[in-house]
């Protein structure tokens, strides 16, 4: 199976923030990011801006999608700019990557991006469940907002005062509005210690302010796993990296041989990872049957099934979403609710359902394609619409610090189930 990304990075990648191609959020940080997080996209203006215009898919016709790309057109233009700006040019990598940009715009997908060198070496350090950044989840709405989808707790954007909601307009007084996912967490990222300022849209501030962030080294334990009350096992997992079905297939052996007999998987804003290990971990739960279907532009079909026989199959189960779960993380809540395995309690999920595949330039900049779009085994798409929970449990704003009414919601549908 090639290792794709799913998820947004929007959307985890924690600012700390994590990204990668798989399905799912992003975290900011200076690790290699593996969340697709993307809440269903809003169109409105952020306070004090000026409204994105609209975008539309460009028509599709049979002679314009024949017409090769006009490389003498884009001589002719560069000629005339070398003759008559007003003005010193930029590089010719400059001028390259604005052209690269500017194609990758008529596509209106902002999945589909370039990624200028000096990022794309951040982006391809080795995961190690640290990061570098501010600690806060993202996603790149369609209006060309970057949108902080949840500050992640103790971390210094909470610290900061940011707020799920908020939109970064400027990071160091560049402006990110419009710009591609990754380059805009690329810029927000940053060694321990440094700081960032971030120019902020706040929904309910009539204008714009700025919010200075001292990053700090997010250390993010990829499973969390104790026993609860009334024999019930919890098992948080952050992030779907290379060794996820591993923590997970140890953790539940723990908890199965301490006397567990109820799980609450928790993929709270898990904003996703690689396709292989959601596979794996749905396939940890599920007996023979569908995981997830893959469907490329080329009307290609790719079923991801689970084999009986594993730890995970008869526990009673619980999977706690929220607005921060996407991509790989839907993969798999989206096939235990599809085959009425487990219960989904929580908030509705973030709509990360395309699949990204990176590829590695000759420069050392990386161009993430979206190749396919993902469906539940109900053939359900997830991707702009979410999961929506089979027990909705939202946090009300007024909720006591280290209260958990959703842990609580998913203890109390096991407990009535024994």
């Amino acid at each position: 199976m090639r290792k794709v990304l799913l998820g947004v990075l929007i959307a985890v990648v924690v600012l700390g923030l994590i990204a990668g191609a798989f399905a799912g959020g992003v975290l900011v940080g200076r690790g290699t990011a593996r969340a697709l997080t993307t809440a269903t996209p809003t169109t409105s203006a952020p306070a004090g801006t000026e409204a994105t215009p609209e975008t539309t898919a460009p028509p599709t016709s049979e002679s314009g999608a024949d017409e090769p790309l006009n490389y003498d057109m884009l001589r002719e233009v560069l000629d005339i700019l070398d003759r008559e700006f007003y003005g010193g040019l930029p590089d010719q990598a400059t001028l390259s990557y604005g052209a690269i940009r500017g194609m990758l715009m008529t596509l209106d997908d902002p999945y589909t991006t370039f990624i200028e060198p000096d990022i794309a070496a951040i982006w391809n350090q080795d995961a190690t469940g640290e990061f570098e950044g501010i600690g806060a989840t993202v996603r790149m709405r369609e209006d060309g907002y970057l949108e902080i989808v949840r500050p992640l707790p103790g971390q210094p954007a909470e610290a900061a005062g940011l707020k799920a909601g908020d939109l970064v307009l400027e990071v160091d007084n560049v402006s990110i509005v419009g710009m591609g996912l990754y380059e805009a967490i690329g810029l927000i990222r940053g060694p321990e210690g440094s700081e960032v300022t971030l120019k902020i849209a706040r929904p309910d501030e009539t204008e714009p302010f700025t919010v200075t962030v001292r990053r700090a080294r997010i250390v993010m334990p990829t499973v969390d796993s104790r026993m609860l009350e009334h024999n019930i096992g919890y098992i948080q997992l952050t992030e779907f990296d290379d060794t996820a079905t591993d923590r997970v297939t140890a953790a539940l052996q723990a908890l199965l041989n301490q006397g567990a007999e109820g799980l609450i998987f928790d993929l709270r804003d898990n904003p996703g990872g690689f396709l292989t290990q959601a596979i794996q971990i749905g396939d940890l739960f599920l007996d023979k049957g569908v995981v997830a279907v893959e469907r490329d532009s080329g009307g290609g079909e790719q079923t991801f099934t689970s084999q009986s026989g594993d730890l995970g199959e008869t526990i009673p189960l619980v999977v706690l979403v929220n607005g921060g779960s996407a991509s790989a993380s839907e993969i798999v809540a989206g096939a235990i609710q599809d085959r009425g395995r487990g219960v989904l309690i929580g908030e509705q999920t973030l709509g990360k359902g395309s699949v990204q595949l990176p590829h590695d330039l000759s420069d050392g900049s990386q161009l993430r394609v979206t190749i396919a779009r993902w469906y539940t085994p109900n053939n359900h798409s997830i991707h702009g619409a979410g999961l929506k929970p089979d027990i909705e449990a939202p946090i009300p704003e007024d909720t006591p610090a280290g209260e958990d009414p959703q842990l609580q919601r998913a203890i109390q549908y096991l407990v009535e189930e024994k």
